[in-house]
């Protein structure tokens, strides 16, 4: 039981990761994308990636 509750405590610590991430993303102002060289519409590839792994 208590490792079924570890993994569902995992599972909702990445997804809340990989929201804030995402909405960290999408907010950028497109001068700093240009600058970092990502695309604000590929906010939640990165965010995945970030979060999850490739």
């Amino acid at each position: 039981m208590s490792a079924l509750l570890s993994r569902l405590f995992d599972v909702v610590e990445k997804r809340a990761r990989y929201t804030h991430t995402r909405n960290e993303i999408a907010r950028l102002s497109p001068r700093l994308c240009c600058d970092l060289g990502i695309c604000p519409d590929e906010a939640a590839k990165l965010a995945h990636r970030a979060v999850y792994g490739a």
